[in-house]
């Protein structure tokens, strides 16, 4: 059973894996940012910056997931 479903085990571990990462990455920069007292503009660029690297990863797993239920990859 398991060799039938290695490759879905493993998307869903590398998934996982980005989104723990992200979860660290935005901890770690909350923590830099409260002990060096980052004004909130400076905060929320930081956040939206991050907030567009996540979302680029989730559109590509959606565009993905599309092309590869028609089909095409």
């Amino acid at each position: 059973m398991l060799a039938e479903h290695f490759v879905l085990i493993e998307t869903i571990g590398l998934n996982l894996f980005f989104a723990f990462i992200f979860i660290f990455i935005g901890l770690s920069i909350h923590d830099i940012m409260k002990k060096n007292d980052v004004p909130k503009m400076g905060r929320y660029t930081v956040y939206f910056v991050l907030f567009l690297g996540c979302a680029g990863f989730i559109a590509k797993g959606i565009i993905q997931f599309i092309w590869e239920s028609q089909g095409v990859g």
